[in-house]
């Protein structure tokens, strides 16, 4: 395994992280209790949840991936050595069965203190704000369009002073966001640096091979202001493993299951999958080994959060650390980038 650091930390962590949200809905408690023992024992320290899961989200479901990680806790005894991080969903119909009141003060103790009950633990390393409350182009949106209807009022200092209330109390260690913009993002570290409050050490956004966007400003921002990426769906929700492309997909596979999540099933995503798949066997890899290795070896990559629903799946996603992607690689796999770029935002 390969390690980093999160940014201005010294806390070390795999840079291949393990990816919950199907533990409690496609994989049974057992399932996880299999998966994280396997992962820990190849050198992955690093496990990401969130109070939504299991996706999709569900008011019966809700938390569930939450208990199972802390059941397994509880079990094993592993909790010193894993880096954990959680997040706290934002606001939303699609998280109305959670709670309405966004990342008030009184939303965010209630959501880390719900958490380190589930969790059975008494601290979260790495804290994170699920979604931003403004209205803002996330989730498959590709371009910016302003809301006339969004009532949101910029609180960025106070969310900031509340988080900084919970990390003296012990609760949390350390902060980050997720599915954020650029603009978001700087609001954060300005009000961090005026004000001496927590700096945001990570965010979590998609990053693939079909999903490049954050090579744009944000890129930059995580250069110059040292944030790191933890990526999610590197597969892009199985599509880039070429088994929808190659009719193999078992009847379980997540989108035969739940064919509403199409972010990365368009059709200029398929034609790209499709060429990137010949560069793959051309290059004797498959498809997912060369889809994982381009993200690990990103730059402005932290942690490449893998997800899987099978044993296979995951050797074969903890293995891609140890795969090195070519020049000739690169260059074909740019060329196909630049003419379908970013087809799956």
């Amino acid at each position: 395994m390969k390690y980093t650091t999160l940014p201005n930390t010294d806390i070390k962590v795999s840079k291949i992280c393990l990816g919950t949200m199907t533990w409690g809905n496609q994989n049974t408690q057992d399932e996880g209790f299999a998966q994280m023992d396997y992962a820990l024992d190849k050198g992955v320290n690093f496990f990401d949840v969130a109070e939504l899961y299991p996706v999709p989200a569900t008011a019966e479901t809700y938390a569930e991936t939450e208990r199972i990680i802390g059941n397994w806790f509880s079990k094993s005894g592993n909790r010193e050595k894993v880096v954990l991080g959680t997040k706290i969903a934002g606001t939303g119909d699609y998280t109305a069965h959670i709670r309405t009141n966004g990342f008030s003060k009184e939303a965010l103790n209630e959501a880390v203190n719900n958490s380190l009950k589930r969790l059975k633990t008494d601290y979260i390393d790495l804290y994170q704000l699920h979604w931003p409350e403004r209205h803002t182009n996330t989730f498959g949106v590709r371009d910016y369009k302003q809301d006339p209807n969004d009532k949101w009022e910029d609180n960025f200092n106070e969310i900031l002073l509340n988080l900084d209330e919970i990390i003296k109390s012990g609760k949390i260690r350390q902060v980050g966001i997720s599915n954020e913009k650029a603009w978001g993002t700087m609001r954060y570290f300005e009000e961090s640096n005026k004000h001496n409050l927590p700096r945001m050490t990570t965010i979590q956004n998609a990053y693939s091979l079909i999903n490049r966007v954050f090579e744009g400003d944000m890129a930059e921002i995580a250069h110059r202001e040292n944030i790191g990426l933890l990526a999610y769906s590197p597969m892009a929700f199985g599509v880039l493993s070429g088994k929808y492309i190659k009719g193999i997909a078992a009847d379980d596979a997540r989108l035969k299951i739940f064919p509403r999540f199409a972010r990365y099933s368009g059709e200029q995503a398929t034609e790209a999958t499709k060429r990137y798949l010949k560069i793959a066997e051309e290059n004797n890899m498959s498809l997912a080994q060369m889809s994982l290795a381009f993200v690990n070896e990103r730059p402005f990559i932290t942690s490449n959060i893998i997800g899987a629903t099978s044993m296979e799946q995951l050797k074969e996603n903890i293995d891609s650390i140890n795969i090195s992607l070519s020049e000739e690689v690169m260059n074909a796999i740019d060329a196909v980038h630049a003419e379908i770029p970013n087809p799956a935002p």
